[in-house]
């Protein structure tokens, strides 16, 4: 089956969503993503049991963070699908392509080159 969802979507794959910590979706935006989502499994589904429900809590988190710094939380999300939801995945990249377009650039990109950057 050939998904279709739009080109500009960077894939990284994890064994569980809990294994993305507050600081992969900070340092993703800080790199020059514009948003950032997480697709993780069903909620109570979870081969690892809980490791879904701390994806969602540190979304949650980056969401309030960037808030308190006057960035848009809907440049974080967390979404949950079965692995067999293909089309849903590439509907939800559209989704959140659209949302992130209607929001803007990043504001907060760091020149990843620089080496400016403080130790």
């Amino acid at each position: 089956m050939r998904l279709s969802y739009p080109t500009n979507i960077r894939i990284v794959k994890v064994p569980c969503t809990g294994r993305v910590a507050v600081i992969h979706l900070l340092r993703a935006l800080e790199k020059g993503a514009d948003g950032v989502f997480v697709a993780g499994c069903m909620e109570g589904d979870c081969r690892f049991q809980v490791g879904n429900l701390r994806a969602k809590k540190r979304v949650l988190y980056v969401q309030e963070l960037l808030k308190d710094i006057g960035m848009e939380p809907e440049r974080v999300a967390m979404y949950n699908l079965s692995s067999g939801e293909g089309p849903r995945f590439a509907e939800i990249a559209c989704e959140m392509t659209e949302i992130v377009r209607r929001l803007g650039p990043n504001p907060v990109k760091v020149n990843a080159g620089s080496k400016d950057r403080a130790a």
